[in-house]
């Protein structure tokens, strides 16, 4: 494999005498483990269980511990000296036998030769084979290393260019052979990331103009999306200037399973609160300035600067009550959307992109003449595919986006008619293509663009029949109240959750398989309209209980006045935090889910429910 010839098969007595004796040198080999002796014999013991077998990481571990009992401070220098020679020729016995031993190859440490060094000795190693995984590993560790200490000839954007013209040589030689190929995907990952300033979008945006409406709750909400997951999202790094009453004790949480301010999460809001004390029977218009700073993701990298954005809150007289007990319909109450409004709408959720670092967008476009001219490879259509979509966020004028959506997406058909058995993964990466050309223009978006007069003209977002096989490009939808995905090859719910002005779903006619696909539903809590009918719901997919850590639902809580049933539970966790749900449909799906047990089990979670399936239920 990569290169290396098989041996020829051993005859049956030699393979028993061989596991035998490797049993036996096993059970030697443990004693001596448990009981930490590391004598001399033992040691040897352990060299000649890996001179049989290189991957015993047992075996390593054991001479570590062995090395750290026989050497200390007051050490004679000639002595750990004999001990490290020991140690790096039972090391080269194992990469003669197995070169691609990870366990060996870390242990080159021992010999304090220095980065740079060791870095030359992987150039050796790839010139006479350069299809060894543990050898490309290792050299990303070593420039990972040099990279982060800002050695001398190692700042990033010198080196990535470097180790990129290095690594043409391996995957341009035999475009099949993968090793090389994962070390080029990790240097394009660096190429996008290193000392990448963090970025993020927000609702409202910078410039907007929003109209909402008094409410019981007497709140607005704020939303902020970053690029990477952050945490500290609070009054100190996220400060509000405003007429509104109430801002300075403004809370923001993560849209997490985990509401502690400390945890890392990309999506974070806040709710504006209006004066109780003023009644609401004129239109009132405030002015909101929202300022970040301070802020860091996981990964270490933070805004590039200081960053305020300013929108203008008008504020009307409550909804009526007799609009939202209607039944929302699909197919009718659209209208257009003006391209006017398009215009402004993506004026307002551009990122808060970054300018400079001219380097990185030189060195995609290098990548991306390269890999044009390599002849037909799956590995290479999907990296080309990667740099195109690289090279799209790294665009900062709307009006040239765009341009190469459509060689992406001829490439990911390509793929999907290449390699079948990885076509799902490619259909993924075409849905995450083709939203974000939907989303990339004025135009594109405009489309798709409606108003649903029936409820206060709230802005609707149709992206059904696109085949789409899983959600991208959220933080460019942060606007979206309405938004009709039906007639897609969906899975999964999974990013809706950032979504948090949703409050009319359509997830009819896709591929959902249970309630737990839908589970980062529980996070919208303005949802009053969900659709998923005609789905897979249930059908031969029992409900998996064991990934819950409760022993019984609710035998005791008294939540919803009884024990939900098992079939039912996967539901109860998505429905119980949708409060404010009225129109549910789930017609099409299993059969469980039909009747009148289940009704009475939707009422009961859901309590404010108007609609099931159509029908309207009785008080």
């Amino acid at each position: 494999m990569h290169g290396r010839g098989r041996n020829e098969a051993s005859k049956p007595e030699e393979t028993a005498a061989k596991a035998l004796e490797l049993r036996s040198l096993q059970s030697q080999f443990m004693s001596n483990h448990h009981q930490k002796i590391y004598t001399q014999e033992a040691i040897q013991l352990s060299a000649k269980l890996l001179g049989i077998n290189p991957e015993a990481y047992t075996a390593w571990n054991y001479r570590k511990l062995a090395l750290v009992s026989r050497i200390n401070d007051d050490s004679d220098p000639s002595l750990v000296n004999s001990i490290i020679d020991e140690e790096l020729g039972v090391v080269k016995k194992a990469l003669d036998r197995n070169p691609k031993s990870y366990e060996a190859w870390f242990v080159v440490e021992l010999t304090e030769t220095s980065e740079e060094d060791e870095l030359q000795y992987t150039d050796m190693i790839n010139d006479i084979c350069f299809s060894i995984y543990s050898a490309w590993h290792y050299r990303s560790v070593l420039v990972s290393s040099l990279v982060a200490k800002k050695a001398d000839g190692f700042m990033p954007k010198e080196t990535i260019r470097r180790e990129l013209d290095y690594v043409h040589n391996a995957i341009f030689t035999d475009e099949e052979k993968q090793s090389g190929w994962f070390y080029y995907l990790w240097l394009l990952d660096q190429t996008l990331k290193m000392e990448t300033p963090l970025r993020f979008s927000s609702w409202p945006s910078d410039g907007s103009i929003i109209t909402t409406f008094c409410s019981e709750s007497g709140s607005f909400p704020l939303i902020l999306y970053f690029d990477q997951a952050v945490s500290g999202v609070n009054s100190s790094t996220v400060t509000i200037d405003s007429e509104l009453q109430g801002h300075e004790d403004l809370v923001w949480e993560p849209v997490s399973d985990n509401k502690n301010s400390q945890v890392d999460s990309c999506v974070w809001v806040a709710h504006l609160k209006f004066d109780s004390g003023e009644p609401c029977f004129s239109r009132k218009e405030y002015k909101v300035k929202v300022s970040l700073g301070g802020i860091v993701s996981s990964m270490g990298s933070n805004l590039s600067a200081p960053y305020e954005f300013v929108f203008t809150l008008h504020i009307h007289d409550t909804v009526e009550e007799s609009s939202q007990q209607s039944i929302v319909s699909w197919t009718d109450g659209f209208d257009n959307w003006d391209d006017a409004q398009s215009k402004d709408l993506i004026s307002r959720i551009a990122l808060n992109a970054d300018e400079g670092f001219e380097w990185r967008k030189k060195a995609i476009k290098i990548e991306i003449d390269h890999l044009r001219n390599l002849p037909d490879s799956k590995f290479g259509k999907l990296i080309l595919a990667r740099l195109l979509m690289a090279d799209e966020t790294m665009i900062p004028d709307d009006a040239v986006k765009g341009v190469h959506y459509r060689e992406i997406l001829h490439l990911y058909n390509d793929l999907i008619a290449l390699d079948s058995w990885h076509a799902q993964y490619y259909k993924d990466e075409h849905s995450v293509a083709l939203l974000h050309k939907v989303t990339s223009s004025t135009k594109s978006m405009s489309r798709h663009l409606f108003r649903y007069r029936k409820m206060n003209n709230i802005v609707c977002l149709r992206l059904n029949n696109l085949t789409l096989s899983r959600i991208a490009a959220v933080e460019k939808l942060l606007f979206v109240q309405m938004l009709d995905l039906s007639y897609n090859e969906l899975h999964s719910a999974e990013g809706l959750e950032a979504m948090q002005l949703l409050c009319c779903l359509n997830l009819s006619h896709n591929r959902i398989r249970s309630f737990s696909a839908l589970d980062s539903l529980r996070h919208l809590k303005q949802l009053r309209v969900l659709n998923v009918s005609h789905n897979h719901i249930g059908r031969e997919h029992p409900v998996d209980t064991t990934r819950y850590l409760c022993s019984s639902p609710l035998s005791n809580s008294g939540e919803v006045g009884r024990e939900v049933p098992c079939k039912y539970w996967d539901a109860y966790l998505v429905l119980r935090d949708l409060m404010k749900l009225k129109q549910l449909d789930i017609r099409g799906n299993d059969l469980i889910f039909a009747g009148e047990e289940f009704s009475s089990f939707v009422r009961q979670v859901v309590p404010n429910l108007v609609w099931l399936d159509g029908h309207k239920l009785a008080n």
